[in-house]
């Protein structure tokens, strides 16, 4: 083989070693990570170096197959079970993580949910439940997350950053969207507590920013997504004419999540196949 392949196919494989090895020695937390997105960031943080903890609310089974594909890759990697909408939850959701891994690394807010109804309809209790779970829940496990970063401070053999806060959020932060009154509030919510822990704790060498995924195939949506014209209804609102994969937005949370994004905070990533580009407007509008 000339030298010039031999060096070209060498410097190939540092780079994929490099990719790999992204996240090597952190410790990542995932909540809601025993499906849809939250599994498939889970799963790309491991393979790229991570110890992970997994955590769930209900279904002990699907975290612990999050945990064995982990495992499989191998790193380690737990699961945790806490409503992040309960204070004392989310604290003891901590103290176990650093009761097995010692600290934390990075802290993925993505677990969330959604309770649809027109806005005249809407009970407050539905109200209550989504910005309990979507918005409280994100700032408690962030508050829980930034202690530890600041206590901590900066291992600069592991990280450039003393700590990273990632939001999954939705382009509902800022498309409205009727009949989801609370989901698209607490997504509009979302976008400014980044913003404003950015700011805040920027200077302890802490980097938060969101992810808002556009249309996504996951569990919620399936049984629209499955069916040809729920399809095509979807790709109708996407430029870039395809349904989203949970692994779309994984591969961007690893990477925000690396020394590869070191001077990105207080920044949010649409990964939405160009759903904000107001599609509607394609043919002139």
């Amino acid at each position: 083989m000339p030298l010039y392949l031999m060096v070209q196919n060498q410097k190939i494989k540092e780079d994929m070693l490099s990719i790999g090895n992204s996240l090597k020695n952190q410790v990542a937390l995932v909540t809601g990570g025993s499906s849809g997105i939250g599994k498939a960031i889970a799963k790309a943080m491991g393979k790229s170096g991570a110890k992970v903890a997994i955590n769930y609310i209900s279904d002990k089974n699907e975290a612990d197959q999050v945990v064995q594909d982990i495992q499989g890759s191998g790193q380690s990697a737990i699961s945790v079970q806490a409503d992040v909408s309960q204070e004392d939850q989310v604290m003891e959701m901590f103290r176990n993580v650093y009761d097995k891994f010692g600290t934390i690394d990075i802290l993925v807010n993505n677990a969330g949910i959604q309770k649809d109804a027109k806005f005249l309809e809407m009970s407050f209790s539905d109200w209550q439940m989504v910005l309990n779970v979507n918005l409280t829940g994100s700032f408690l496990c962030a508050r829980e997350a930034a202690k530890e970063f600041c206590q901590r401070g900066l291992i600069p053999e592991r990280s450039k950053a003393a700590g990273k806060i990632i939001f999954i959020s939705s382009v509902h932060d800022t498309i409205p969207w009727a009949g989801h009154a609370n989901y698209a509030s607490s997504k509009g919510g979302i976008m400014m507590l980044m913003k404003s822990l950015a700011q805040e704790l920027a200077p302890h060498k802490i980097r938060v920013n969101s992810i808002s995924p556009g249309a996504v195939k996951t569990d919620i949506n399936r049984e629209v997504w499955e069916k040809p014209e729920g399809d095509a209804k979807m790709r109708a609102l996407i430029p870039y004419d395809r349904i989203g994969e949970p692994e779309d937005i994984a591969r961007v949370a690893v990477w925000l999540a690396s020394d590869e994004a070191d001077y990105i905070t207080g920044t949010t990533i649409y990964v939405d196949g160009g759903m904000m580009l107001y599609p509607g407007f394609q043919t002139g509008g």
